[in-house]
This record gives structure tokens, C-alpha cells and sequence, in this order.
């Protein structure tokens, strides 16, 4: 049996959507329902089929449900929360998927008090956005890290957990916290890196002609599909989990500052030792399965 009969998703973007489409493929005989504030998608996700009802309210969404899981950019999830707090069950699961952990737990907590609250992070992803984006192998082999409270009911946590599960990911328990610091190193500064590279970018590109866009090499057009990822969702991200993210840009300017002193000094051994290291991490993250080996990323070449 699913660990969950009635899920509802508030949030019918590109993991709201990959989830109901995930849940659909792996637990057919659950019950699904969604809501999104806005109409248009809404319109699409009846278009999509995405679920059994969409509803016009997250209260209503939500009136039945089991689970409900909060699909909306982390600075949202507390107004939505507090949206459906009134027509919440009594015995109703709450969890989200939000990629900074402890500003989320603290504004579940305030909206929804007496509530069991999971949060979670399915770490998956798209450059895409919007229902149409979605799709249901999304977290087919990736890691899904919930970060229950002090709060969270053991039980509601393990059911969570085999939710995930049955979606194909792999489910790891951590401290919000903690989470923080290690996403703040392994998705947000890459994500805010990627922005500054390609802001730089475009503001040369009005200097050279559209040469900076006209001859992207690879790295650049790498870095352009990072920086293609939702601004809404992102800024929240940013500003939800700034300390971490502070801190580990103070890391990486010193780090940086180093780098440059070695280029400036022609400290070639520096440069290799750092060019080492580094390729090491690409073939560890291959060798665990979150990227494969194909060449160019697997773009294909005529």
C-alpha cells in the first residue's frame, strides 16, 4: 500500500508537476489533487492531466488530503502554509521541497502549529520551469534529504521517507541547518556564480559586438543553462539561506584571491595541483551516479 492514499500538491510548476506525474506512475491508486495560484497554470495542469482535481483554492486542495506537499518558491511556502491551516485534516502530513531547510521548518512551524511537519528536499532539478516542464523520472536515482525538527513525528518522517522512495529517489535524514551549509556549496554558489559569469557576459557582449555570444565555447554555454534556472525561486533561495551562502562566498573569494596571485606569480604546480583535485571531484560525482561519463555532457554532434 502507498504510505500515503490522498496527496495533495500545492504548486504545479516543474517539481509539483514531475511529482504528480511521479505519483501517478509509481502509486496509481493514490488521489491526487493540486492547486496553483496562478490561473493559467492551473488551465494547463487540467490540460495535462497532472491530477485526479485542481482545485481554485489551496484550502480546497488540501480539505481531504494526507500529505500535502508545498511545491512554491522557499519566501512563498509561509503565506502557503498559512493559506491552508484552516482546512487542514487533523492527521494530514505537511512537507515541502524547498532547497533551503531552516527558514522553511521555522515558517511551517509558525503557520502551522501543532501540525506534523517533514521538510524535504528532493535535489533535482531543471533549468525549465512551468507544468509542461515536468516530467516523472525526475528524481529517479537522486537524493531526496529530509530535515525533520525536533517537531516532526518519527512516524510522519518514515512515511515521508517511502514516499520518496516509491519515487525512485534516495532519502537522507539531516539536520536544516546543516543542510544549509552543504547545499550552500554544492547548488546556491554555483547558481550565483553562474549568474555573475553570465551577467558580466551580456554586459561585454554590448562592447564586443555579440562576439561573447557568437563564440560561447562549452564552459560558457554550461554556465548559461545554470543561469537560465527560475529568478524567482532563486532569489528566494538566496535570501532564505544568506548566512551560509555568505559564508561560503567569503570561502571561495579567498580561494579565488589565491588562485589569482598564482596566475599573476606563473605558479604553474599551484594551478595542476588545483586542476587535480578538482577533476578528482568531476569522476567521484560520476562514479556515485548523479551525472554520467558521456562526453560534452551527452550533447549530441552532427
Amino acid at each position: 500500500m502507498p504510505p500515503f492514499a490522498r496527496v495533495a500538491v500545492i504548486g504545479l510548476g516543474l517539481i509539483g508537476s514531475s511529482v504528480a506525474r511521479a505519483v501517478r506512475q509509481a502509486m496509481p491508486t493514490v488521489r491526487l489533487t493540486g492547486h496553483d495560484a496562478d490561473a493559467d497554470v492551473r488551465t494547463a495542469a487540467i490540460r495535462l492531466d497532472l491530477c485526479d482535481d485542481v482545485a481554485d483554492t489551496p484550502g480546497a486542495a488540501v480539505t481531504d488530503a494526507d500529505l500535502v506537499i508545498l511545491c512554491v518558491p522557499v519566501g512563498a511556502i509561509g503565506a502557503a502554509a498559512a493559506e491552508i491551516a484552516a482546512d487542514l485534516p487533523a492527521d494530514a502530513v505537511v512537507t515541502d521541497v524547498g532547497s533551503s531547510k531552516g527558514s522553511v521548518a521555522r515558517s511551517l512551524a509558525a503557520a502551522l502549529p501543532g501540525v506534523a511537519i517533514v521538510p524535504a528536499h528532493p535535489v533535482a532539478g531543471t533549468e525549465r520551469s512551468g507544468p509542461e516542464a515536468g516530467f516523472a523520472s525526475l528524481f529517479q536515482g537522486r537524493w531526496c534529504i529530509l530535515t525533520p525538527t525536533t517537531g516532526s513525528p518519527p512516524e510522519a518522517v518514515e512515511r515521508v521517507s517511502a514516499f520518496w522512495r516509491r519515487l525512485g529517489a534516495e532519502v537522507e535524514l539531516m539536520d536544516p541547518d546543516h543542510h544549509d551549509r552543504v547545499l550552500a556549496v554544492t547548488s546556491h554558489l554555483p547558481h550565483l556564480i553562474a549568474y555573475t559569469i553570465v551577467g558580466t557576459a551580456s554586459d561585454l557582449e554590448e562592447v564586443t559586438r555579440s562576439e561573447v555570444i557568437k563564440y560561447s565555447a562549452g564552459g560558457f554555454r554550461d554556465f548559461t543553462r545554470i543561469a537560465a534556472s527560475d529568478p524567482t525561486m532563486w532569489r528566494d533561495v538566496f535570501l532564505s539561506n544568506r548566512e551560509a551562502v555568505l559564508d561560503m562566498l567569503q570561502r571561495f573569494s579567498e580561494d579565488l584571491s589565491a588562485l589569482q596571485r598564482a596566475i599573476r606569480w606563473g605558479d604553474g604546480d599551484t594551478l595542476h595541483d588545483l586542476f587535480t583535485r578538482t577533476r578528482a571531484v568531476r569522476r567521484s560525482i560520476v562514479e556515485q551516479g548523479q551525472d554520467d561519463a558521456r562526453e560534452d555532457f551527452g550533447r549530441s554532434h552532427p
